[in-house]
């Protein structure tokens, strides 16, 4: 199941998206639910064309908590436990809406990422097993990262936190295997990152559970994964593209603040 957030001539709703999304967006439709969609869907009558609503971000976190160095070919040195950060609520946006690259920075990068989505139980102090039955979803993510403010600040909090840096989308698949997919990213439609999730360091369930050890997991909480090697620069009026098998894709203009 494929589930979106979207906007539509009556306002704002979550819903299933339906149809073969290798057939073009014009073939899909999304059916609206009453509510939020952890648990029971209650659908309304109410059915749109995909290309005629805008979706969001298919979740509002409460918080969005990374892992760096993820990936043995990108991170210089590979940790002995995952490596942590977080990024703020507010850096979340959906597909289609803009970048913007902050004054304060001369060197935005994008990082194709696969997003975790916890489910309606949470998740605390869980092991493995647990964790997995705590995953509600997948989703594409871009962790956009300010390197040079990364490097200059000695953490991540500004580098990774700025309003934007942390497009989602474009749903939520509840249903997807993940454990080797490809993580693909392109700008202006040339391919700068392409990587499998079976390249991780740590894997899915690891991740949960060991940040479930850290912090409480709420529903609708978002677990960047981390990104393959070949990070890049951004530049306005660039478009970014997130693409993982299975999952959609993700694209976003690079604009000036």
């Amino acid at each position: 199941m494929r589930i979106a957030r979207f906007v539509h001539p009556g306002g704002m709703s979550f819903g299933v998206v339906e149809g073969d999304p290798e057939a073009g967006s014009q073939a899909l439709t999304v059916r609206a639910i009453n509510g939020h969609p952890f648990g029971e869907l209650d659908y309304t009558e109410q059915r749109f064309a995909l290309a005629d609503v805008r979706l969001l971000s298919p979740i509002l976190p409460s918080k969005v908590i990374g892992v760096g160095r993820n990936y043995a070919e990108h991170g210089a040195e590979v940790p002995k436990e995952p490596l942590l950060f977080l990024k703020p609520s507010t850096s979340v946006i959906g597909p289609h809406d803009i970048i913007r690259l902050p004054e304060q920075s001369h060197q935005v990068e994008h990082e194709a990422e696969l997003a975790v989505v916890i489910g309606a139980t949470g998740a605390r102090r869980v092991d493995r097993a647990a964790a997995e039955k705590a995953i509600f979803g997948y989703t594409c993510a871009n962790d956009v990262t300010a390197r040079d403010l990364q490097r200059s600040d000695g953490q991540w909090t500004r580098a990774k936190g700025f309003d934007s840096f942390c497009p989602l989308g474009p749903w939520i698949d509840t249903a997807a295997d993940v454990s080797d997919v490809e993580v693909r990213c392109e700008v202006n439609e040339e391919v700068r990152q392409l990587g499998r999730t079976s390249q991780m360091v740590f894997d899915v369930p690891s991740l949960v559970s060991y940040v479930s050890h850290v912090m409480t997991l709420l529903p609708g909480d978002v677990i960047l994964t981390g990104t393959p090697a070949g990070v890049s620069p951004l530049a306005a009026k660039d478009v970014v593209s997130v693409r993982i098998q299975g999952l959609g894709e993700l694209r976003n203009p690079v604009a000036a603040r």
